[in-house]
């Protein structure tokens, strides 16, 4: 009986313990059923605005859109450099699963120059929003095609269309307006990112790049609805906010004007560069070789690079602004102004050519250019005005010794502008060397001698300049004394923030009535060497053989002809067995007409010899078709 009821209050006990847990089970499903519909409530009616907007996000993009560069004219409006559309292949870095395998696979059908997996992964790291990052532009017909197929394979990989910079006649005008380059990871660190938001380009050299901040203008933006492989589907008119194109503006260049230097320079290495003398404008600037920009800007191989920086005739260096040369005797006329300035000399005195010099207490014997094995040359009975017209070494010897180092510096970085850097907008610009005591003490800690100042007088030793500095030194000249500063700009369409709005062109100098006949009877000597001529031996201008018959306007000029290596003052050197690149350099500076000049040249031609046989030639075709232009004529 004990047995009984134990066993049945045991089967109680056992029936009130299971209730209890369905009991509990219930109150925790209930519980949790609770937690759930609370949480659904709160994902889907409290948080539902916030979650709406995160997925708007997710699907829809606001990407910059680069703004068009300015365009770039010359003196007549013909557009020199412009934009073009062209099709780019991009990929949308947070779409790319595996960033190398998809390179590795695009690379199978698109040429990629330069594609480092590296520098890729640091412009992914500095991409601003949800912009595309270009891989090659301007893609092939044969490139559009293939990735057309593929392109649904490639996640996060699109073709888009882009607005890039183009340059309407490439290697010939590089020289003259610059060009951009690819923006660099050391530009994206110190660039505003807002501003240059999708940007990919930034002004490299010339006016592309002294001008960079006018002529880039102002991003804009776009909303963008994408798929999951990150390409567009749809865009949103309604949230576009157009970019504002740059500034465009007008340059001094006359386009004929620099087909003609460009021509008459042909495929010798040097440079020309013309000169308005009363505004400063740059009518042409040639330097060769060249290269075109439009091929570097669409992409070259490294190796295809590699071989253009390589080149022993280094197409990308600008000669016109920043090659450095003796101007040999094309610095006669400022020795000769400054000494009469300083009252050393007269236009009257008479210096006694014998072909050679020495120095007081020294046996270093300075010849004459016209010497021969069996003549030792020199111009007898010179004057001034003769020693420009033959270019009397001699007689500039003697000025020397007469001549202060110091005070001709002085006088010829002032007034001339040498040993400084005067351009306005030429950013390349090089100040190139005019030596005094002081230079010459800091760079070779060494004092200066006597005949230090002898090869000076001709134009030779530690001086050098550029062409642009030559073609100054002949606006100088033109203008009988007025400085004037060489510049690109002639006007813009927009104030631009680089430079005054109405920069003065002219520097007006007071001279004294000596002084302004000096620059007069200078501009005539000048002439002598062109136009006389038909004289006896020795008495004609050095340059009259070569362009001064059959002119038909007066022009003015000196020749140069500068060493590029050292020889002994006694050594016959036979130009044929010289390297070519060991050769003198020819240089003509020149302007016309004599009475208001209208244009002021400077020729250098790198290893070309004489400079009345071959540079006078080159500038004397560029002056003739400019006063042969019917625009000029119309002036």
């Amino acid at each position: 009986m004990t047995e009984f009821l134990d066993s049945e209050s045991s089967r109680n006990l056992e029936r009130r313990s299971f209730s209890d847990r369905v009991l509990i089970f219930v109150l925790l499903a209930f519980l949790l059923t609770i937690v759930v519909l609370l949480r659904l409530y709160y994902l889907q009616v409290h948080s539902h605005e916030d979650y709406k907007t995160q997925s708007q996000n997710n699907r829809i993009q606001i990407q910059s859109i680069a703004p068009p560069r300015g365009a770039i004219f010359d003196t007549h409006g013909r557009t020199l450099a412009d934009n073009r559309q062209v099709l780019s292949l991009a990929i949308v870095p947070e779409s790319i699963q595996d960033l190398e395998e998809t390179l590795e696979q695009l690379k199978q059908f698109v040429d990629l120059p330069g594609a480092d997996l590296a520098e890729i992964k640091e412009r992914i790291k500095r991409n601003q929003g949800h912009d595309p990052l270009i891989l090659k532009r301007d893609l092939t017909l044969e490139e559009q095609a293939a990735l057309a197929i593929l392109r649904p394979q490639l996640v996060g990989v699109v073709v888009t269309n882009e607005t890039i910079r183009h340059y309407l006649h490439g290697e010939l005008l590089v020289h003259a307006i610059g060009s951009v380059r690819r923006i660099t990871l050391a530009d994206l660190r110190s660039l505003d990112a807002i501003k240059y938001r999708g940007t990919q380009f930034i002004g490299g050299t010339g006016v592309e790049r002294f001008y960079e901040r006018s002529l880039h203008g102002q991003v804009g933006s776009r909303s963008v609805e994408i798929d999951a492989s990150g390409r567009p589907t749809d865009e949103k008119p309604e949230k576009l906010i157009p970019p504002q194109q740059g500034a465009s503006i007008t340059l001094h260049l006359d386009f004929d004007l620099q087909v003609v230097a460009d021509e008459a320079l042909g495929d010798r290495r040097g440079a020309v560069v013309a000169i308005e003398p009363t505004s400063g404008g740059i009518l042409a600037l040639v330097s060769k070789p060249t290269y075109d920009p439009n091929e570097i800007l669409t992409g070259l191989r490294p190796e295809e690079l590699e071989a253009i920086n390589s080149r022993r005739d280094k197409p990308l260096f600008n000669r016109a602004v920043q090659g450095l040369y003796a101007p040999g005797s094309t610095f006669k006329p400022v020795v000769g102004i400054t000494s009469l300035s300083e009252g050393v000399v007269d236009w009257s005195e008479v210096i006694v050519d014998k072909g050679n010099f020495s120095l007081p207490n020294s046996s270093l014997v300075y010849r004459s250019w016209n010497r021969t094995k069996t003549n030792p040359g020199g111009h007898g009975q010179v004057n001034m005005h003769r020693a420009i017209y033959r270019s009397a070494n001699v007689y500039f010897y003697h000025l020397s010794t007469r001549l202060d180092v110091d005070v001709l510096a002085n006088f010829a970085g002032r007034r001339f502008g040498l040993g400084r850097v005067t351009s306005m907008d030429i950013p390349e610009a090089r100040a190139g060397v005019l030596p005094s005591r002081a230079w010459k003490k800091e760079i070779t800690n060494e004092s200066w001698y006597p005949g230090d100042s002898v090869v000076l007088s001709i134009g030779q030793g530690y001086i050098s300049a550029s062409p642009l500095q030559l073609a100054t030194v002949a606006t100088v000249f033109a203008n009988r004394g007025a400085w004037v500063q060489p510049r690109m700009l002639k006007r813009s369409d927009q104030v631009l923030t680089e430079v005054a709005s109405n920069p003065t062109p002219l520097t007006e100098v007071l001279e004294t009535s000596d002084m302004a006949e000096h620059w007069q009877s200078m501009a005539l000597a000048m002439g002598d060497v062109i136009h006389r001529g038909n004289k006896e031996y020795d008495q004609n201008g050095t340059a009259w053989a070569y362009i001064g018959m059959n002119i038909p306007y007066m022009m003015a000029g000196k020749s140069g002809t500068a060493q590029v290596i050292s020889h002994r003052r006694d050594e016959e050197i036979n130009v044929e067995e010289l390297d070519e690149y060991e050769r003198n350099h020819a240089l003509f500076i020149a302007f016309a007409p004599i009475e208001s000049p209208e244009i002021a040249v400077a020729v250098v031609v790198e290893n070309g010899g004489g400079g009345s046989a071959i540079a006078a030639p080159i500038a004397r075709a560029v002056i003739d078709a400019h006063m042969e232009s019917p625009l000029v004529a119309q002036r």
